[in-house]
């Protein structure tokens, strides 16, 4: 990821709202969800989520697909993996030992979303 990139994934995510959406979508794992229902678990108006989803896409945070009537949209996992290896690209001054709990960690995948996975 080139730092201009990350730049406006930073961006895009400095808000709280996307910020929100963002983690419900990593939550809601491949599926998805309509528009109109990160709406309303987030208690968003229709045109604010709309906005909101707009500028993550933008961003290349989500992705977008119709079905049927509805827009699904869905975190896209490669461009957040790629935002956190830009992060963590240049670790820890050359050792990467010290970095390798935040690897081992398994923080990106809950126990849940491991299952949704498969």
């Amino acid at each position: 990821m080139e730092e201009r990139q990350a730049l406006g994934a930073f961006g895009a995510l400095s808000q709280e709202t996307r910020l929100q959406v963002i983690r419900l979508l990593v939550v809601a794992g491949p599926e998805g969800m309509a528009s109109g229902q990160i709406g309303e678990r987030l208690e968003v108006s229709p045109s604010n989520v709309s906005f909101h989803l707009k500028e993550l896409e933008r961003a290349g945070l989500v992705t977008m697909e119709r079905e049927s009537r509805s827009i699904i949209y869905r975190a896209d996992y490669a461009a957040l993996g790629a935002l956190v290896r830009f992060l963590m690209e240049d670790c820890c001054g050359g050792h990467p030992e010290i970095c390798a709990p935040v690897g081992a960690s398994n923080v990106c995948c809950s126990p849940a979303l491991k299952e949704k996975m498969r």
